[in-house]
Formats: structure tokens, sequence, C-alpha cells
């Protein structure tokens, strides 16, 4: 009896102590969740980062509800994306988003969602603001009251905002009608960069711009300025965009030999095209390195945007290049996951799903299509292998269930993609 009981005891005090140790582990657990800074949580794959407007009409004034932003925040977090990019606190929509993830997050301890915050920034006299030609060298007088209304967010809200992007390609030359001039945007990130030394925003909340790949050095000498080296040196990391789409009908050599060989099939020659449009996309990345080391500066370097459209009637369809359907999309979309998560980059996907008032009244504006679900919850062809594994089951858009574009008929769908325009 004395040995029984002996041992009676030994296994209640292991118990015991397992428990413990098992609620110790699960405590420091939570504890280092809730404590992930953009350090932490940037080129984690486990982590996916996408780019996130959820406006679902031709009107923007039309605010998607908390139940719509909810709605959207499950079917991305169901794919693997933990980090989501907003564009502007002009309109309500990224306040209430960031309102709607936290309400999320106490409902179900396991959600989790974090969020690159836009700060918009432009010009005097830019599209936004009206009277006058733009004047590149002066800022819009309601750039402060966005700057604050960062703040004011990120401070609210540090467990969720990890980064603040002060402006969206505001630096690059061909926004002809709001761009600044990159003092404008050092002279913000540096006030953000203080608030931080000051305790006046989170120690750990990192300070960025996000814009095109050339804004950052990786295009042509005109943006080489003293001020944008002193930017490189300030932000915390680099977020650049590139866009090979675009380059299509830019520079039309894209889609030409050596890129494709005789007795390719017209697939082999689409494929073959793909896989040089993620090339593209890397070059623009080192360049963009290049330059920043040239300065004698090592800092993270991310994708803030990048992406591929379903559709478009004008110069990426049929009558341009023949870049845009939903099968080169899908191409894009995983060379461009595969690249980034091998090599330690977040990569913030344009984006998540369509937003019909981009692009004017032309419905078939490629801007219009860079989703991978449809307004109405389709997912495009991206996506259908995760509709067939059950990623969406119970899930909606619009109210609507998560179904396949097409019906889910590939050979339909396959009638749709164009051949690029290769020289023979």
């Amino acid at each position: 009896m004395k040995l029984s009981k002996h041992i009676f005891i030994t296994v209640i005090v292991s118990i015991f102590i397992l428990s413990c140790n098992q609620n110790s582990k699960s405590k420091k657990q939570m504890q280092t969740k809730s404590q992930l800074t953009a350090e932490d949580i940037l080129g984690n794959p486990e982590y996916l980062a996408m780019s996130y407007g959820g406006y679902r009409y031709a009107d923007h004034s039309i605010e998607p509800t908390e139940e719509e932003l909810k709605e959207d925040m499950k079917l991305l977090s169901a794919m693997g994306v933990k980090l989501i990019r907003t564009y502007k606190l002009l309109k309500p929509q990224a306040a209430n988003l960031v309102k709607v993830i936290s309400e999320m997050k106490k409902e179900d301890s396991k959600f989790e969602m974090y969020v690159m915050l836009g700060a918009w920034v432009d010009c005097k006299n830019s599209f936004y603001s009206g009277d006058g030609d733009p004047i590149h060298s002066q800022e819009n007088e309601e750039n402060p009251a966005e700057i604050e209304r960062a703040v004011a967010l990120a401070n609210k809200y540090p467990d969720i905002i990890k980064i603040i992007a002060v402006g969206n390609e505001a630096m690059v030359k061909w926004a002809a009608s709001y761009y600044v001039e990159p003092n404008i945007i050092l002279k913000w990130v540096n006030y953000l960069q203080e608030l931080k030394k000051e305790a006046k925003l989170p120690k750990d909340l990192w300070i960025t711009s996000s814009d095109n790949f050339a804004s950052w050095g990786g295009g042509g000498e005109e943006y080489h300025v003293e001020d944008l080296n002193k930017l490189i040196k300030a932000v915390d990391f680099i977020s650049m965009h590139t866009y090979p789409m675009h380059d299509t009908h830019y520079q039309p050599e894209f889609w030409q030999k050596p890129f494709a060989t005789e007795g390719m099939t017209d697939l082999e020659k689409i494929d073959a095209s793909m896989i040089r449009a993620k090339e593209y996309a890397m070059t623009q990345y080192h360049n963009v390195k290049n330059y920043m080391e040239s300065l004698g500066v090592n800092k993270p370097i991310h994708i803030g945007e990048t992406g591929w459209a379903s559709f478009s009637d004008g110069h990426y369809g049929e009558d341009g290049s023949k870049a845009c359907d939903e099968y080169k999309e899908a191409l894009y979309y995983k060379h461009m996951r595969d690249w980034t998560n091998d090599a330690g980059l977040s990569c913030f996907y344009f984006e998540g799903f369509d937003e019909p008032w981009k692009g004017g009244e032309n419905s078939g504006n490629s801007e219009k299509r860079f989703g991978l679900f449809k307004v109405d919850g389709k997912a495009k062809y991206v996506l259908w292998d995760e509709v067939d594994k059950g990623t969406f089951n119970g899930l909606t858009r619009n109210g609507n269930e998560i179904t396949k574009t097409y019906n889910g008929d590939k050979e339909a769908m396959m009638k749709d993609v164009l051949v690029p325009p290769v020289k023979e």
C-alpha cells in the first residue's frame, strides 16, 4: 500500500507540474503573440500580406459596413493572410476596419490580423484638392491632419497597427496630378520617427513610404537626389511597388524573343512569359537594393504592392499587350508568392477583391479587375484549388457563398486566355 500510495502521489505531482508548465507555455505564447512587432511579421511566410480595399460599388462614397469588412477579413484569414495594407484615412474605411479587427480578436483569441496603415500625402492643388495646377514642391494643406489621424489610430490600436506608410506612390513623377518631391515625404517620416523617440508612438512601430521602384532609386537618375538618399536612411524599411503587367504595354519587347522560342505551344509561350514577369519584378527589386547599398545602407526591402489584372479592354487586353486574364493572374500570383516567401520578403499583393469604383466609368478598365475575388464573392482561377479544399466553407461575401468563376469550367476559362504578341 505504501508503494502504491507513493506512486499515486508522484503521478499527481507530475500531472500538476505538467499542467503548470503547459499553462506557463500557453501564457508565454499569448504574450509573444500580443507583442509581435513589424520586424517579427515582415518577411515571415506565416504572415502573408495583402493590399486591401473593401469598396463594393461604383459609387466610392458608399462605405463598406462593419459586417462587410468582417466578411472580407474572414476570407483573407482563411487564405493565410495576416497582414493587410490600407491606403488613406481621408475616408472612414481604414479606421472602421481596424475597429472591426479589434472586435474580431476579442471574439476569437485565435484570430490574427495586423495592419500597415496608409496615410495619404499629396501636393498642393492635387486632384483631391482642386483649384489650379499641381505644385509638386508644396504639400496639400490637409496632409498634417491625415498624419495626425494615423498617429491617433496607431496609438489606439498598437496591437494591430504595426506599420505606418507615409504616402502611396506619392513621389513617382508619372503621378502628375498629385506627386510630391521627396523632401515632403522625408519631413513626415522624420516627424513620426521623432514621435517614437519621444514615446508618443509605440517604439516598435515601423515607418516607411510605399512607392514605385523608380522612386526608391531603382529607375532613372532623375530620382537620385539627396532628399531621397536621406529618406532611405530615415525609413525602417523600403516598401517598393513593381508592376510588370503595366510594362507590357509601355515596353513591347517584354513579350518578344528571346523569351519565347520556336516550336513552343501557345500555352508554353504564356507560361514562359509569366516567368519573365516574375524575373522582371525581381530585377526591379535588385535595382532598388543596389541603389540602397550604394549609399552604405542595409535595411529590409519588401514588396509594398504588385498585382496582375484578370481583364482589360484597353492597353492590356485584346487590342494591346493581351496580358490580362485569370490564367496569367494566377501564374503571377503563384510566382510572386513563391519568390518572396523563399527570399524572406513580404509581398502586399494587390489585391484581395475587385473594386468597381476604380478606373472611371469604363467597365472594362483593368483597374477594376485586380482582385483575387470578384465583388460578388466568386473566386477567380487563382483560388479554385482553395475552393476545392474547402478553405472558404461557411464563409460568404455580400451574403453569397464562395464559388468559382466560369462555374469551375477551366476549358471555358482558357478560351479567354490570349497569347502575347510574341515576334516570330
